[in-house]
């Protein structure tokens, strides 16, 4: 496994798997940028912002991971509570001297009779 592909998992374990929004956090540099609209940038801010999210509350299942040397994608199936199918979410995170500083993502609702993952 590539160094940012553990970097990468490890956050999201802790986010959305255990809930420990500090210890996901501690793989994040301060000076994080997200592309993700309706997100703010900065590593406090946007670990603020996950716990206070829809994402919070939600069942998160990583289905595919694809890594190179900084760069990480990760395929979530997202279902929150109340939800039937869910949502596809990817994830492209870059890694930087062993944090995360860049994150862009892709949502699309799971439609009726979806075979996507």
């Amino acid at each position: 496994m590539t160094t940012a592909k553990k970097i990468v998992l490890d956050c999201f374990e802790n986010m959305f798997v255990h809930k420990d929004f500090a210890a996901a956090g501690a793989n994040v540099h301060p000076d994080f940028v997200t592309h993700s609209p309706g997100f703010p940038s900065g590593r406090d801010a946007f670990v603020e912002a996950m716990r206070n999210s829809p994402m919070a509350d939600a069942d998160v299942a990583v289905k595919r991971v694809i890594a190179d040397d900084e760069h990480v994608v990760v395929h979530l199936h997202v279902v929150r509570p109340g939800e039937e199918r869910g949502a596809a979410i990817v994830d492209i995170v870059r890694v930087a001297d062993g944090l995360i500083v860049e994150h862009w993502d892709v949502k699309q609702p799971v439609p009726p009779g979806a075979e996507m993952f």
